[in-house]
């Protein structure tokens, strides 16, 4: 089969490969639509995870099953799924202690385009079929719905480590999809104020669509001076990072109140350390936390978010502004996601 790969740190190109063998308990998907990521781009140019050679990219993708091991009880051949970039083993220690996105070792659970092969092939394998996968509702475009491969459950899970509340003034830092996904589900949540940091026009124009009340533009000057200053020196109750560097924390800090909780949903792809300025965090006793976490897979949470779909509450389609059809194009979508013009907000290529 063809693919489209990392063939080493700065490298990328078309291979061919065996298609890839069914397990029992597996599947094996062709895809009908996919999106590269930022994620991708870390992963291959700044060599965040390592070597990798003549892998497979990509980890977001809906599809259709054309193979199903003897063991797989929900799903047949044909059916229309949408596959999560997370795809934990679900019966490992890990997951049954809550955390599936690490099952088997810290952020195993993301195996396409890390562990494994990805999606950006004619063929792809999708461990544990009945759990990661799940049916594509009726009606749901399937551009649309690639979104919530990643995009949607990462943004969310954004604001789920931050604990975001009814009342709550939140800082989204970064709205590309990721962060515009966070700003949705803050104002879900029932946030107040909602500070969006961002420059990119067309992220700016639909981050005040779904429900951000100001824009902070980084371009201007220091973000956590910006929000202090708009919340007369108190600052915001959370706050969640899914964009920025390792010195965003600070800023993330500094912007926050005492008792305040940091979401953090960025990858970042370079660097040994992050810096946590001193009095900001009060002197190590303010009451400041930092979560980051991976965004949990499965079957239930595609489930859930698709729902949502269903029932009106997102439309997470106005993500995309750049469609291409037909899986040469592929090249063409990440090198977008490398470059990110100003009227970029996600790519998709449709098979």
């Amino acid at each position: 089969m063809k693919g489209y790969a990392m063939l080493g740190i700065e490298k990328t190109g078309w291979i061919e490969k065996n298609r890839p063998k069914c397990g029992g308990m597996d599947a094996i998907v062709r895809p009908i639509a996919v999106s590269p990521c930022s994620s991708d781009i870390h992963t291959v140019y700044a060599g965040a995870l390592g070597e990798r050679h003549n892998l497979i990219l990509g980890h977001e993708a809906i599809g259709e099953v054309v193979e199903t091991g003897n063991l797989v009880r929900d799903f047949s051949v044909g059916d229309r799924v949408i596959v999560p970039a997370i795809t934990p083993d679900w019966n490992s220690a890990e997951a049954q202690d809550g955390y599936s996105m690490h099952s088997k070792g810290m952020l195993s659970g993301w195996k396409f385009s890390n562990h494994k092969d990805g999606v950006f092939a004619e063929f792809f394998h999708v461990n544990d079929a009945d759990g990661n996968l799940a049916h594509l509702p009726v009606g749901i475009d399937s551009a649309s719905a690639v979104m919530l491969a990643d995009m949607v459950p990462t943004g969310f899970h954004g604001v789920e480590l931050a604990q975001v509340k009814f009342g709550d003034n939140v800082c989204v830092i970064g709205i590309g999809p990721v962060g515009l996904m966070a700003v949705v589900g803050a104002k879900l949540r029932g946030a107040a104020d909602i500070f969006a940091v961002g420059s990119r026009p067309e992220c700016v124009r639909v981050a005040k669509e779904l429900g951000a009340t100001q824009i902070i533009n980084y371009k201007d000057g220091d973000i956590a001076k910006q929000i202090l200053e708009l919340t007369n020196g108190k600052g915001v109750d959370k706050v969640i990072i899914a964009g920025g560097d390792n010195d965003t924390f600070a800023q993330a800090v500094t912007m926050l109140k005492p008792g305040g909780i940091i979401g953090n949903v960025n990858y970042l792809g370079e660097g040994t350390t992050i810096r946590i300025p001193r009095s900001e965090w009060g002197c190590g006793m303010g009451h400041k936390t930092i979560a980051g976490g991976l965004m949990p897979g499965g079957r239930r949470r595609m489930e859930r978010l698709a729902s949502m779909i269903v029932a009106g509450r997102i439309d997470p389609g106005i993500l995309l502004t750049h469609r291409f059809q037909g899986m040469e194009y592929i090249e063409e979508a990440l090198e977008l996601m490398r470059e990110k013009p100003s009227e970029l907000i996600k790519p998709v290529v449709i098979f």
